[in-house]
């Protein structure tokens, strides 16, 4: 007899697996093994919304397995994560696989550690059905919103949309966002500013006139230029010099949203990205003759606790490497993040302080490396004690003149937490000055500005928005972003979110027919709703009636009231070609196009520009070959195509393949160009197909691999490896 073990994924059972004996099975369910139906709503309005749950069809042999494995199991440990999506999949294990009370066991862990995993085993407790029952509301919740909105958006705007409760509030944020950039009107202002030195150059601004503050607009051209005629004539004198210490605190370690926000604005991943890495260093990496173990801590959390064994063996660690000068006596306690954090759980940590970056640095690759520098870097920092910086602000009398400038600067007295992890100064580096000191002007200008728009949303800066405004959660953060990206709602441009047509069609719709679903207090609230399920403090099925009934009538009100020539047609003076009616701009699913009014008699479309102007087609010197009529070039899903200028009377179409001027290694005689499966996903073959048959998913650099002269693939932005053998390099 054995005792079984289930996780979710495979990589936390084989690291599970490295801690446990012989007598031990560990399996993975791989995720949700119940879920909703896809084919119909599977929620029962009528009947206290009681879900109908079903097996999808890739879960059906892991189901089958795992019933024959604990069937004749001693006991089975169900040790999914320890949220509300992890409490689930115990439950519907539990409900699938029938295991009797007294053979099934929950356990949890925040890290996956040998020390972690067996103290869970001694520690078993009951599934905690508040989760299960949270989790289930917000299931059903969404799954009534999308099952019931999808299929008036597309009567009413387009084919293929769909709307989701939490997403629809996210694209509210970037449209908006969007609105006001365009709605922005700048403003001129003016400032003085140049060099000065005193054995070294530094900063100077104009700071105030007749000993009154100088205010952002109260400048123009001409008071610029007068100023800066009359203190270029005149000595220039430090007035006052006015020094202070600051004492400057550690940031909290990370939680889910400040981890993405700062590998967002450090190194540019989405939150999808960076969730993705730190799963693979919660569930475990393979450190040499250690073995596999978690590195970090569970990475979907709200709370700022760090454990007491953490903090004790920080304290050491900090004293053993730098000093105890540098550590904060006691440990570091921070408060809560919001009202609804769960204390339970602890932020996002290394599970052992002693795992250094450098020590670990050859078992991780580029990206795991940066992700666990910065968590164990903010983790051990946030014990340790303040930074000391003395700042300066000096006063500079233009002699003989109403002008007076300004300079600061600081310089670090005791680096503190910022030992470790270092937080960048922008401060003026100021030489030793005393006041009635003469400084020579070595530079000063009047400059012209303008005040610019609020900048579009990065993904840091929309996690942001949304944890400020209590939409959403930890886990939802990343799957949000992902989700809205991926309907066409919103597109990246610079790694800034920017909505797309039809995501600004749908978000107006949704704000004005169903204001409700997208209202940034509704949403938060229902959240707070959500948590209060989870703390066993409110019933789920009240909340969900108390939203569906109001949701309905308003759907089948809206679905006799709106007219979807209103909401996606706009009349214009353009005349249809083929059969003399009027034209008309459409809305579809990847933009705006003009069609004929005569629709479906007449199926006469143009592309449109960005301007909403009609984009003519480019003609190119190739035959049709079926009709012989000119084919033109046109911008398709997937990028562009060639098409037959007779359309619809001939529907001939070729794909464009963009060559890389790279020479295929396998014949020698063709050219490496990049194709398109039917699904859109972008492929590197070579042009010679069929003769030649070579193809690679990843983009070729150009470069042939030094060891077996076969193309060196670009496997990201800082790995390139052989498409053959194993060479790899860190790219530049």
């Amino acid at each position: 007899m054995y005792n079984l073990v289930i996780v979710e994924s495979p990589t936390k059972a084989k690291t599970i697996k490295g801690f446990l004996g012989k007598e031990y099975k560990v399996e993975s369910s791989f995720g949700h093994i119940r879920d909703l139906p896809k084919s119909k709503l599977g929620v029962d309005v009528e009947n206290n919304f009681e879900p109908t749950y079903s097996i999808p069809a890739k879960a059906k042999k892991t189901v089958t397995k795992l019933k024959k494995i604990a069937d004749k199991a001693s006991i089975v440990y169900y040790a999914t994560d320890e949220d509300r999506e992890g409490e689930a999949i115990t439950w519907h294990l539990q409900k699938l696989l029938k295991t009797p009370k007294e053979k099934s066991k929950r356990i949890v862990f925040h890290e996956i550690t040998k020390k972690a995993i067996l103290h869970s085993l001694e520690n078993p407790r009951e599934v905690d059905n508040n989760l299960v029952d949270a989790q289930q509301a917000r299931r059903v919740l969404d799954r009534l919103v999308g099952y019931k909105l999808s299929p008036l958006l597309w009567k009413k705007v387009a084919k293929g949309l769909s709307a989701g409760r939490v997403q629809s509030v996210a694209v509210r944020l970037i449209v908006e966002r969007e609105e006001e950039i365009k709605a922005f009107k700048p403003e001129e202002y003016w400032t003085v500013e140049g060099l000065a030195k005193k054995d070294k150059e530094f900063k100077i601004l104009l700071h105030s006139k007749d000993g009154k503050k100088i205010k952002k607009f109260d400048l123009d051209k001409e008071e610029s230029n007068k100023a800066l005629e009359e203190i270029k004539k005149s000595e220039l004198i430090i007035d006052n010099i006015v020094g202070k210490d600051n004492k400057k605190s550690p940031l909290p370690p990370f939680i889910t949203s400040t981890l993405q926000q700062d590998v967002n604005r450090r190194f540019g991943y989405s939150a999808k990205q960076t969730m993705m890495i730190a799963q693979q260093l919660y569930e475990g990496i393979k450190l040499g003759e250690k073995g596999t173990t978690g590195l970090i801590t569970y990475m979907r959390t709200d709370s700022f606790n760090l454990s007491s064994d953490f903090i004790n063996n920080t304290e050491q660690y900090i004293e053993k490497e730098l000093g105890s000068e540098y550590i904060h006596r006691g440990g570091r306690v921070f408060k809560k993040k919001s009202k609804m954090s769960q204390e339970a759980h602890e932020a996002i940590r290394p599970t052992s302080v002693e795992n250094t970056p450098d020590s670990i640095s050859p078992y991780l690759d580029a990206k795991q490396l940066k992700i666990y520098t910065l968590i164990w870097q903010r983790a051990v920092a946030s014990q340790m004690s303040e930074s000391l910086t003395k700042s300066t602000s000096v006063d500079i009398q233009a002699k003989n003149t109403i002008w007076t400038l300004k300079t600061s600067g600081s310089v670090m007295v005791f680096p503190g937490w910022q030992a470790v992890y270092p937080v960048k100064d922008k401060d003026n580096e100021l030489p030793k000055l005393e006041k009635n000191d003469i400084l020579s002007l070595e530079k000063l200008e009047a400059l012209q500005h303008f005040t610019v728009p609020p900048a579009r949303y990065s993904e840091a800066g929309l996690v942001k928005a949304m944890e400020e405004l209590g939409i959403g959660r930890p886990s939802t953060y990343a799957p949000t972003i992902s989700t809205i990206i991926a309907r066409k709602y919103v597109e990246k441009e610079e790694k800034r979110l920017q909505p797309t047509e039809i995501g600004e069609i749908v978000n107006k719709l949704l704000v004005e027919h169903f204001s409700d679903i997208v209202d940034y207090d509704f949403t938060a609230e229902m959240e707070d709703d959500l948590d209060e399920v989870a703390d066993g403090k409110k019933e789920w099925q009240p909340i969900i009636s108390e939203f569906y009934k109001p949701f309905e009538k308003n759907i089948m009100t809206k679905e006799k009231e709106l007219d979807k020539k209103e909401i996606t047609e706009t009349a214009t003076d353009e005349i249809c070609d083929k059969c003399d009616n009027p034209m008309v701009i459409k809305l579809g699913r990847f933009g705006k196009f003009l069609a004929c009014s005569n629709y479906p008699d007449c199926k006469n479309t143009k592309p449109l520009d960005e301007d909403s102007k009609i984009e003519e087609p480019e003609k190119t010197k190739e035959k049709c070959p079926n009709c012989d009529n000119p084919m033109i070039m046109k911008q398709g899903r997937f990028g562009k195509f060639l098409a037959c200028s007779n359309y619809p009377d001939c529907k001939t179409t070729k794909n464009m393949n963009t060559s890389l001027d790279v020479k295929c290694p396998k014949c020698k005689k063709g050219e490496i160009v990049e194709k398109r499966t039917k699904k859109g996903k972008p492929f590197y073959a070579c042009d010679q197909y069929p003769d030649c048959e070579h193809a690679v998913w990843s983009k070729p650099t150009g470069e042939l691999c030094p060891e077996c002269k076969n193309l060196l693939l670009q496997k990201n932005k800082s790995l390139t490896q052989c498409e053959s053998c194993e060479f790899t390099k860190e790219s530049k």
